[in-house]
């Protein structure tokens, strides 16, 4: 792949500072930088005031015997030197013309396939079931397509992983609605926009009446303990929220190579959280399990649960779950994440434990703003992954 003009620029120079018979430094290397104004050129350098001041020189007459041996012919115009002895630079239309040419003719557009290709697994979207998606997920799902399709150009061996909402507290609320609140032929219309109206009838109704509180409890306690009938309609809830992002996704022109949920992990968690405390990464506290960071600059003092008091798990205790899983399985070299900034504790957490865990993969956090118009969306995160 031809050389970006940046590059081409900066061995010039080079060639030129070592051409003024200037006594250099061991190790200096002048760098070519993007103009800080456009006015002044394309590039500029600004290694004449430095080495000048180290020297006890004119940085300004630095500048023009380093001029005075620049090659920048067909390349670029003239070089300037404006204030204190920056040497601005150029580009000559001709010279940008013929890379355009260059590159219109090249189907990588002169990008050049990485000579150390990785296993990246991409986490990104993570909507929940039963809800729409609001736009913190929307932002999650374009923003993670964009680096799935770049990494990828570049040869690395990329997985893209929808980590959805499929398990939790909120299906006891929506199991009982579905026994006795549902509409079939709303369902039949608009799967989701049922199961939202559902799950939000009987959270009203359950914070009125205790029974019905209870019954909600009693509906998810069946479920997770593998309730026939309740697997069925959580199934169901779980089929038609992917028929629905599905849509979604394809009108986006997005995929996925898995849609692996919370409710994958459920498994993993408990021996998770054992071999945490066995290890002497995990203490009880209260009767609830946490990992503390004792002397850690940034940690001290915010514990992360992963095993509350009653025994439920969190989304700390599953993401560590992924982490073993996407680690061990698809042997991943490094794990990005593109979920909003305001989880950023929950990721320096997890990432710090997974270092004490001895795992070497390179996580990464890639976060997103929110958006604060109360007019964008009407949904707020639903859970830990997700910001709007």
């Amino acid at each position: 792949m031809a050389q970006t003009f940046q590059a081409v620029l900066q061995e010039r120079i080079a060639a030129a500072f070592a051409a003024t018979g200037i006594e250099l430094p061991e190790g200096f290397a002048p760098q070519v930088v993007p103009a800080a104004d456009a006015r002044h050129g394309d590039y500029q350098c600004n290694e004449a005031m430095g080495l000048a001041k180290r020297l006890r020189m004119n940085p300004r007459e630095v500048a023009a015997q380093v001029i005075a041996h620049l090659d920048v012919a067909g390349l670029a115009a003239p070089p300037e030197i404006a204030g204190p002895g920056f040497i601005n630079l150029r580009l000559l239309p001709e010279a940008l013309g013929a890379r355009l040419r260059e590159l219109l003719g090249d189907e990588r557009l002169g990008v050049a396939e990485t000579a150390e290709p990785k296993t990246v697994v991409i986490d990104f979207s993570a909507p929940n079931v039963a809800k729409p998606m609001h736009v913190g997920h929307i932002r999650s799902t374009i923003i993670g397509d964009c680096l799935a399709r770049v990494a990828r150009f570049l040869g690395h061996r990329v997985i893209t992983d929808n980590h959805i909402g499929d398990w939790g507290t909120q299906f006891g609320m929506v199991i009982y609605g579905w026994k006795h609140h549902l509409d079939r032929a709303g369902l039949e219309a608009d799967p989701i926009k049922e199961l939202v109206r559902v799950y939000k009838h009987v959270n009203g109704l359950q914070k009125e009446d205790a029974a019905i509180a209870d019954a909600c409890r009693e509906e998810l306690v069946k479920l997770q303990g593998g309730d026939g009938e309740n697997l069925g309609i959580w199934r169901q809830c779980v089929d038609l929220s992917l028929r629905e992002l599905r849509a979604i996704y394809a009108r986006l022109g997005v995929e996925f190579d898995h849609y692996l949920g919370e409710s994958f992990y459920n498994e993993a968690l408990a021996p998770l959280v054992d071999k945490l405390i066995a290890d002497g990464l995990a203490r009880e506290s209260d009767g609830a399990i946490c990992v503390f960071f004792d002397g850690h600059p940034d940690l001290d003092g915010k514990p992360c649960l992963i095993r509350k008091s009653d025994g439920g798990f969190l989304y700390a205790t599953t993401d560590l779950a992924t982490i073993e899983h996407r680690v061990g399985e698809f042997a991943a070299d490094e794990i990005w994440y593109v979920v909003g900034a305001p989880q950023q504790l929950h990721f320096q957490q997890l990432f710090e434990i997974a270092a004490r865990r001895g795992i070497g993969a390179k996580l990464v956090h890639i976060p997103f703003g929110s958006i604060r118009d109360p007019t964008a969306s009407s949904c707020g995160p639903a859970r830990a992954k997700a910001s709007a």
